[in-house]
This record gives structure tokens, sequence and C-alpha cells, in this order.
């Protein structure tokens, strides 16, 4: 589990396939240092497992299905990527409850920049929207944020200087792919509401 609060702006070392899936390295002394084998850690949203610590990188595996239903499968090495250690218990809860389990792939559809500040509009799959309401929350590449604007096939995110700079959100531009995942709380009312709507 995350709390969507990037703590790391890293570097792809290196992307080495391996049978159906690849070894995925991210360069990143900080997070080596207070990393070890087993430890899950959000890639842009995605959760993977430390597989291998090396001095200043993180390696992780990522299958077949991890590649294809997420933008992991279209990095190559010299891209970043956003980190997020697991928590803790006792850890304090800055952003909201992720589970680093991606829904969908969005698209950035409009960018509009206001000097420092910036106004995102996302493209969704037909029925995410169920998923989300205005003022809720969304991880986008893994990032916490809260929804301005949302609408049958996308939603708009407002971003401040800070998140800009320290994530990858700021580098994006129309037409660029990122990971989603909806609240879940969103998703176990939807279900709720489907089944009960199935009985009527």
């Amino acid at each position: 589990m995350f709390t969507g609060l990037v703590q790391s702006l890293a570097k792809v070392r290196q992307i080495v396939p391996e049978g159906p899936g690849v070894r995925l390295e991210i360069s990143d002394p900080m997070f080596a240092q207070r990393s070890a084998v087993g430890d899950s850690i959000a890639v842009s949203g995605c959760c993977l497992t430390v597989v291998t610590v090396g001095e200043d990188f993180l390696a992780f595996e990522a299958g077949a299905e991890t590649l294809a239903r997420t933008t992991l499968g279209g990095l190559v090495a010299g891209d970043r990527v956003n980190l997020e250690s697991s928590l803790r218990v006792g850890d304090e809860l800055g952003g909201h409850l992720v589970t680093g389990h991606i829904d969908a792939v969005g698209t950035v559809e409009r960018r509009e920049d206001d000097e420092e500040w910036s106004n995102f509009w996302f493209k969704v799959p037909e029925g995410l929207s169920r998923q989300m309401a205005s003022k809720g929350s969304v991880a986008i590449d893994g990032v916490s944020l809260t929804l301005v604007d949302v609408e049958d096939d996308c939603f708009s995110v407002a971003l401040i200087p800070h998140t800009l700079h320290v994530t990858t959100l700021g580098m994006r531009k129309v037409g660029d792919r990122v990971n989603l995942e909806t609240d879940v709380l969103a998703k176990y009312v939807e279900r709720q509401l489907h089944w009960e709507n199935r009985k009527q």
C-alpha cells in the first residue's frame, strides 16, 4: 500500500529482456541504500518487487501482463520514473490509499500552462470515470491528485509547481500515456451498486 506521495524522480538505467518479461533497472542511490530485496516499491504507480539492490540502483522484474497493461512496457533507458516506498505501520498518510495496481492507461488530452502552474485533461477508457468524482482522489503515474472536473471519458487535475518539478508529470505533453489508479473506495462502491442493481 502507498500514499501517492512521490519520494524520488529516478532514471531508468537499463531494460534487459528476460523470458516473456523484462528486468527493469532504476538508478537511484538514495533508494538503493535504504531498500532490500523483496521490498515493494511503486514505479510510476506500479507496485513492483525489488529483486536486486546495487550500489546505486534497484532492479525489478516486470511480466508480460504488467508491460501490456501499464506504461512500463514503453520505457527505454534514460526515461524518468516516480518512486515511492510502501507504507509501514505508523507512517503518515499524506495523500490517499494507493494499491499500486493500475486500472488503466490514460492519455494527456490537453495541457494548459499558466506561468509555473498547469491544468491537465486526461482521456480515459470507457467506464473508468464511474469511479471518479470531483474533489475525489486519483493516482496518475503514482502521484496522488485531487480531481477537478470529471466527464464521461476524461477528467482534469490542477498541478502546483512543486508537483510539476519533482514528478514525471511536469514532463508530460499532449499524447503521452500515463498510469491511472482510481480510489480503492470508489471501486467498492461501484461494485456494491452493480450488485444492488442486478437484484432489482
